[in-house]
């Protein structure tokens, strides 16, 4: 049986843990594939009831457990997650971006990945103040840079796609720290003569994204850059509502939706789960290659398609065109698994 710690969020957080509870004890009772689910509070209601928006007894329940699958938090994000990024050492931000079927995406074939830095640059939050001025300091290691640069190498490596990886940075600014960053992902790419390699600016990038994003594999780039740029690629496929995340370490992950809380539609039931669901996929993925369990990896694989198969029906929620509630395409869901 796998452990879930799942922080169940604020806004519509709680709405979409519940579309995700559902869905593993639809898999726990449908494909004997066990699970134990640990519902905990972090955000604004947990700083709100105890003075602090991840709780001690929170981290250390998410240590004991196998996987963390984490609901969307309100104005305490920061606290929750960058703080579990660091503590965990989760230095990998994985965020697919796939074009889906009857979807308000650019083109209907891109698939690419972007690998984001998770721990260094300016989201270390070292800032102070300098008489009038204000001053964050940007901290890029060869050590980190490395390491997301192999496990970007090795991502492309794995995928049924072009086989290529871009370098996304801006070292014609930034020489010392953006110029060590690329320095790094030119060291890794030695150690991969069959990955095609290329560096590209980030505001090149972000025009790229748009003007031609079927070009693009696997993007690694640092923690900042990786943060807008994965948001912009959400946006080329259709959505934040379609857009899974994945924050991975060498012997842990938290996997969560890309979007925020949502506050505005929040108990109205009508937020979309599918970006939750993707990342529960990601989630068995990431399971069944650790434990070497591949009934993990059919299964994710079947939710993928199950989604893929009714969003291409014109079965969807109401913010992606359709008139579905998050309870009624949840249940869609469960009953075609």
């Amino acid at each position: 049986m796998y452990k879930i710690s799942l922080i169940t969020g604020d806004g519509i957080g709680p709405e979409l843990s519940e579309s995700a509870v559902s869905i593993l004890n639809t898999i726990h009772d449908k494909f004997d594939l066990k699970f134990g689910i640990t519902k905990l509070s972090a955000g604004d209601k947990a700083l709100s009831k105890t003075g602090n928006a991840l709780p001690d007894d929170v981290v250390s329940a998410i240590k004991q457990s196998d996987v963390c699958l984490k609901a969307p938090v309100g104005e305490s994000a920061s606290d929750v997650i960058v703080v579990l990024r660091r503590t965990l050492d989760l230095y990998a931000n994985i965020r697919p971006a796939k074009s889906y079927p009857h979807m308000p995406a650019l083109r209907d074939d891109i698939d690419m990945v972007i690998v984001r830095e998770n721990t260094e640059d300016l989201y270390t939050g070292k800032e102070f103040t300098l008489g009038n001025a204000a001053v964050a300091l940007r901290i890029i290691s060869e050590a980190a840079s490395k390491r997301i640069a192999k496990y970007a190498f090795e991502t492309a490596k794995q995928r049924d796609s072009m086989r290529k990886v871009t370098c996304v940075h801006k070292s014609n600014v930034m020489r010392m720290t953006d110029g060590l960053f690329a320095k790094a992902c030119t060291d890794i790419s030695k150690e991969y003569s069959d990955i095609a390699f290329e560096q590209m600016y980030v505001d090149a990038c972000a025009m790229n994204l748009i003007r031609q994003p079927e070009k693009f594999d696997v993007i690694v780039t640092t923690n900042l850059f990786g943060d807008i740029l994965s948001d912009e690629s959400s946006q080329v496929v259709g959505g934040l509502g379609m857009a899974p995340a994945a924050n991975i370490g060498d012997n842990f992950a938290l996997f969560e939706p890309v979007h925020g809380a949502a506050f505005d539609i929040a108990g109205q039931n009508i937020a979309n789960p599918s970006s939750f669901l993707l990342s529960i996929k990601m989630m068995l993925d990431w399971l069944g290659n650790k434990h070497n369990d591949s009934k993990c990896i059919d299964v994710g694989k079947r939710l993928e398609s199950t989604i893929f198969g009714l969003v291409k029906n014109g079965v969807k929620t109401m913010d992606i065109g359709g008139d579905k509630t998050t309870s009624e395409f949840t249940k869609q869901i469960t009953d075609n698994l």
